[in-house]
């Protein structure tokens, strides 16, 4: 076991400001929401704080107290069971809504398994990578079980639908394998696979491939396929350089769609304008910077693919939301990490976040 020392203090500060400033920008976004479904403006707070804030507490005491290298011996229990999970999310104890079979029941717990994830698939790649020195390099040793296993939880996500996830997720896993030493050959091969895949479902699945023509012509159809975009524009336009004040969206009141989810940097931009927004960003910034200079310094290969991972997470998710919701790439329904509305979400993140703060002080 590796000497501990203090954390990283800055990581826990950016961790700790984007909890706050997402429980704050979350208390005014669903004002409006929670009153008109639920009678009360802070009912969707009420929400994130019992289910995400208190779970994610739970999550990042755990993940910060528990020493990290006990988790590449049940790595692969951990993926398995996550695995059930996105099976069982097709059976009864499945939830269908607005489309989409991402939410399981068991018990008295609604989570979304494709969210758990983020922290399992991460844990299974490092420890796998770490183990086998040489395997990463072998074709049949180390690339196609490499595939086998990427495909099969893409073939589940893509079938809940999750695309976006899919994109992060693999994104991530072809940096930790990159990472690990294989060869580049096998890099390239897969991201040509990957994005061919891609391409083809997106081309097969008739509102996939909508969003990539609205993207391209979003002015086409304002009133419909155009509508949430140029709403999320005219929000952040409106922002201008210093925004219109705490609480006082317009926009988040009847016009633009999921203001308490993907959207939600739109609400952030209008409400802050640029220099909060900007603020924002260097925030998660310095976050997914620190945690790769730890990697670096990181002795134990182990934790050090744990650290590029989660790194890779939280910087590509948070990439993606950004660039979509302001026009850069098309829409994708993905949340934005901390912030967004969504207690799995927040609670996983947050146990990233003990777990990162954990190998931090064993570095």
């Amino acid at each position: 076991m590796f000497a501990k020392h203090r954390p990283d203090y800055l990581i826990l500060l950016c961790l700790a400001f984007l909890v706050v400033f997402g429980l704050v920008m979350l208390a005014s976004s669903s004002s409006n929401l929670g009153q008109e479904k639920f009678g009360d403006s802070f009912y969707y707070l009420k929400h994130q704080l019992l289910y995400g804030l208190g779970l994610g507490f739970l999550g990042f005491f755990l993940g910060y107290k528990i020493y990290y290298r006990r988790y590449e011996k049940i790595a692969m229990i951990l993926l398995l069971i996550n695995i059930g999970f996105l099976i069982l999310v097709f059976t009864p104890l499945g939830v269908k809504a607005g489309g989409a079979e991402r939410w399981l029941i068991l018990g008295p717990v609604t989570f979304q398994p494709s969210e758990l994830l983020k922290l399992t698939f991460v844990v299974y790649l490092a420890a796998w990578l770490s183990k086998h020195l040489d395997r990463q390099k072998k074709f049949w040793k180390g690339f196609v079980p490499f595939l086998a296993i990427a495909g099969i939880i893409s073939g589940l996500l893509l079938k809940q639908p999750a695309t976006t996830m899919v994109a992060i997720l693999m994104g991530t896993g072809l940096i930790v394998y990159f990472v690990s030493g294989a060869k580049l050959s096998y890099i390239f091969g897969t991201a040509l696979l990957s994005v061919a895949a891609f391409a083809a479902v997106v081309y097969l699945t008739p509102y996939r491939w909508e969003r990539i023509i609205n993207f391209i012509k979003p002015s086409a159809n304002p009133l419909s396929g155009g509508y949430h975009i140029n709403q999320a524009l005219i929000a952040i336009g409106s922002g201008k350089l210093t925004g219109v004040g705490f609480g006082q969206s317009t926009t988040k009141i009847n016009y633009l769609p999921e203001p308490i989810g993907d959207s939600i940097f739109a609400i952030i931009a209008e409400e802050l304008g640029f220099i909060g927004s900007a603020a924002l960003i260097m925030v998660f910034a310095a976050l997914v910077l620190k945690i790769l200079l730890i990697s670096q310094r990181t002795k134990d290969r182990f934790g050090r693919l744990m650290l590029i991972g989660f790194g890779s997470i939280i910087g590509l998710q948070t990439f993606i939301n950004i660039a979509a919701i302001s026009g850069l790439i098309p829409l994708t329904g993905v949340p934005l990490p901390f912030i967004s509305y969504g207690g799995t979400a927040l609670a996983v993140f947050m146990t990233m976040g003990g777990i990162i703060a954990n190998i931090s002080r064993h570095s």
